[in-house]
């Protein structure tokens, strides 16, 4: 039986071993002597400040030009620290960035894996597994210095334990059985917030989900566990701030970018370079505030926008909403034609059978419920804030994926 049953792993693990081929070929032979984003110099900064026992701070080396240093969540410059990437290489990310991210991304499709064969049997767990390695925005994202690879695995192990959580509590007619997996699940997203705080979306989705089965007890430990990782850098926060900030101070310019009256319903400020202007203004505005003191006053200007104007709002929601399913908008446009057509050809190629795929998985034995509703967390950080590819990579595509997969293969156990 579990010979069998480690046969029946090997097109996965096969899977996760061209991912990793693929992911390592593209960092280390294509995507080299490639010029940092603001984003990736700013997280090498951080990790930099951390190796140096300076803490978590940019120093006073790092230079951003007219963009604004705020406060980012610190698991991603912890983990480039930790593998000691604290710099570029000749102008570009480091090689160590690459293969280590390459092997997550690996163990990130042995995941995709997991929750489809759990979710529509063994077939549609090799085809996800598969389809996942070759899919071309999950290969080039850990060629960057960016968050999006490891937040994905985290976010995503994290829906595949609490599925188990409850299916376990369900099977066992308790609780209890499942309170080790609901404790593990919410560390998880504790790290996971401490990642990307989008993932904070998630947790009330899951406690209601909890509460509805009647598991009041794995949604104590669920939000326990939450709690316990996340609480201690939120008390860092004041301490260094004098003022509550819950992960980091990024929120309030996100939110504000997202809901401008000069918002397009897509796209940050690199992409929107009226918004972006408009947002140097308001620093100018308030000189010399940190970013923590900024981001209530982000927040306060974005409300009031919204209460003089809220058809005006309900008109840009519509647009991300457009946006959150049509791959088109300004973000898009900041990069080469042949990054635009891989991207979006990809995507327009899965969609069909993602969608023909979602009621097979409706209709499953099992369905993936935490999968789903990680998806439409995903989705209400899109809404509130707005849409772009970086928001949509990590969680939307994975989820499309497994549900593509459940379409085009037969159900086996």
């Amino acid at each position: 039986m579990a010979s069998s049953r480690s046969r029946a792993w090997r097109p996965i693990a096969a899977a996760g071993a061209v991912a990793l081929v693929l992911r390592v070929v593209f960092g280390l032979t294509y995507w080299i002597d490639k010029p940092l984003t603001h984003d990736e110099r700013e997280y090498l900064a951080l990790a930099r400040g951390l190796s140096e026992g300076r803490g978590f701070t940019y120093g006073p080396d790092h230079q951003s030009g007219t963009a604004a240093q705020f406060g980012r969540a610190p698991a991603y410059p912890l983990f480039l620290a930790a593998i000691g990437a604290t710099g570029p290489e000749n102008g570009s990310a480091p090689m160590r960035v690459k293969v280590v991210q390459a092997v997550i991304g690996a163990a990130l499709v042995v995941v995709i894996g997991a929750l489809a064969w759990r979710a529509a049997g063994r077939s549609a767990g090799a085809a996800a597994a598969l389809g996942a390695a070759m899919y071309p925005p999950l290969v080039w994202y850990p060629a960057y210095v960016f968050s999006e690879t490891l937040y994905s695995l985290i976010a995503l192990s994290s829906a595949l334990v609490l599925q188990a959580a409850v299916v376990r509590a369900d099977t066992a007619l308790s609780s209890r059985a499942g309170g080790p997996l609901a404790l593990l699940a919410g560390g998880l997203i504790g790290v996971g917030i401490l990642t990307r705080p989008a993932l904070l979306l998630f947790v009330p989705l899951a406690l209601l989900w909890l509460l509805r089965r009647r598991r009041s007890a794995l949604a104590v430990a669920l939000l326990a566990a939450v709690l316990a990782v996340v609480a201690p850098w939120t008390a860092r926060n004041y301490r260094a701030h004098g003022r509550f900030v819950l992960v980091a101070s990024e929120g309030g310019v996100t939110f504000w970018t997202g809901n401008h009256p000069l918002a397009r319903g897509e796209g940050d400020l690199a992409a929107n370079p009226e918004i972006k202007r408009t947002e140097v203004e308001f620093r100018r505005r308030h000189p010399g505030l940190t970013a923590e003191e900024l981001e209530p006053l982000y927040y306060r200007e974005a409300f009031g926008h919204i209460r003089a104007k809220p058809g005006w709002w309900l008109g840009l929601l519509a647009r991300k909403a457009f946006y959150t399913i049509v791959p088109g908008g300004p973000s898009y446009r900041v990069h080469s034609l042949r990054y635009q057509a891989a991207s979006i050809a990809s995507y327009l190629l899965l969609l069909p059978f993602a969608v023909a795929g979602v009621r097979t998985l409706w209709r499953a034995k099992e369905r993936p419920v935490a999968l789903g509703l990680l998806a439409c967390s995903a989705v209400l950080v899109g809404l509130i804030f707005f849409p772009q590819e970086r928001f949509r990579v990590p969680v939307l595509d994975p989820a499309m994926i497994i549900a593509a997969a459940a379409s085009v293969r037969p159900s086996r156990p």
